[in-house]
């Protein structure tokens, strides 16, 4: 057994995974959370536009990194692995980002491929489903990316047909389409216009028709359940494996959509930096939806806590 810690920095969050890695002869591995937190740093901030990283986004990861290294030195971390995923990708000035990560954590962030960031998501999400109910399909909507990948889960270790990261999350859509308070009717066909034109791309690649089951991870996913489920409070153990069928999806989309911020805001599940994009990640996952159903009959998503964060640390055996 090996305690290690996962760090995945996006563009809307930075998640710490600290865990106990436990490798079997069978050649299965096992996860045990020691810590799992979440900030929202909003690193990406401006990106799309840009093509810059902020000096205040990378102070707000630098204080979150601090605080994450701190934990990760007191819960006796025996292995790191740090991945930044699409903002950075973007970014002229991810030198400046990565020489502070190496400086705080002593290991340099890692920036992977989409590819690489959807294999990783994948990994994560199938780990508590039946082998039988694949192939998979999982999508991992994040703030400037979303990964869409298929493939098959034995119980030990999962073979990928197929993967593709499209420039398009929560913030990018955001930043681009939604700027009223609530939307107006024309930014949201315009928003919806533009989902549909940056997944194109991953349909297209990406063999969906293959897929039996559909799996979403991330926060905005887990937001929707929660939202959907109507629960006095965020609960992951409530929205972990939980299921929203396609009208589910609509009618909470269209809920967030035509709420304001304040409105948002006051609902007790949603996360303080979620509420500004949230509309924009719903509107994603209803097009995914849409594009899912018309692909491979799937009526239904299966919300996953388990995501990237999670394949990161069983990529440290």
């Amino acid at each position: 057994m090996a305690r290690v810690a996962a760090i995945d920095c996006g563009t809307n969050s930075i998640r710490l995974l600290v865990a106990d890695l436990t490798e079997h002869e069978d050649g299965t591995a096992h996860l045990r959370d020691v810590h799992r937190e979440m900030r929202i740093v909003r690193l990406g901030e401006g990106v799309d536009a840009t093509k810059r990283l902020s000096d205040v986004a990378i102070e707000r990861t630098r204080a979150a990194l601090a605080d994450y290294t701190a934990v990760c030195r007191r819960k006796g971390a025996e292995r790191v692995r740090m991945v930044a995923t699409s903002a950075t990708r973007d970014a002229t000035n991810r030198a400046e980002f990565f020489a502070m990560t190496e400086e705080l954590l002593g290991v340099e962030a890692e920036v992977i491929s989409g590819d690489e960031e959807a294999r990783l998501s994948f990994t994560g999400a199938v780990g508590d489903l039946e082998p039988a109910d694949g192939p998979f399909v999982v999508t991992d909507l994040g703030g400037g990316s979303t990964e869409v990948v298929v493939g098959t889960w034995d119980g030990r270790r999962a073979e990928i047909t197929g993967a593709r990261s499209v420039d398009i999350g929560c913030v990018r859509i955001t930043e681009r389409c939604l700027h009223g308070d609530p939307p107006t009717a024309a930014e949201i066909a315009a928003a919806r216009e533009f989902a549909g034109q940056a997944l194109a791309p991953a349909f297209d690649s990406v063999p969906v028709a293959d897929a039996r089951t559909w799996i979403g991870v991330a926060g905005t996913v887990t937001t929707l359940s929660a939202v959907a489920q109507e629960l006095p409070q965020y609960d992951s153990e409530r929205t972990h494996l939980s299921r929203l069928s396609r009208d589910g999806i609509s009618r909470t989309a269209q809920q967030l959509l035509g709420a304001t911020r304040a409105e948002r805001a006051a609902n007790p599940v949603m996360h303080p930096g979620r509420v500004d994009v949230i509309g924009g990640g719903a509107l994603i996952t209803e097009v995914l939806a849409e594009r899912l159903g018309q692909a491979a009959g799937i009526a239904e998503l299966l919300v996953s806590e388990h995501d990237i964060l999670d394949g990161i640390a069983l990529s440290l055996r």
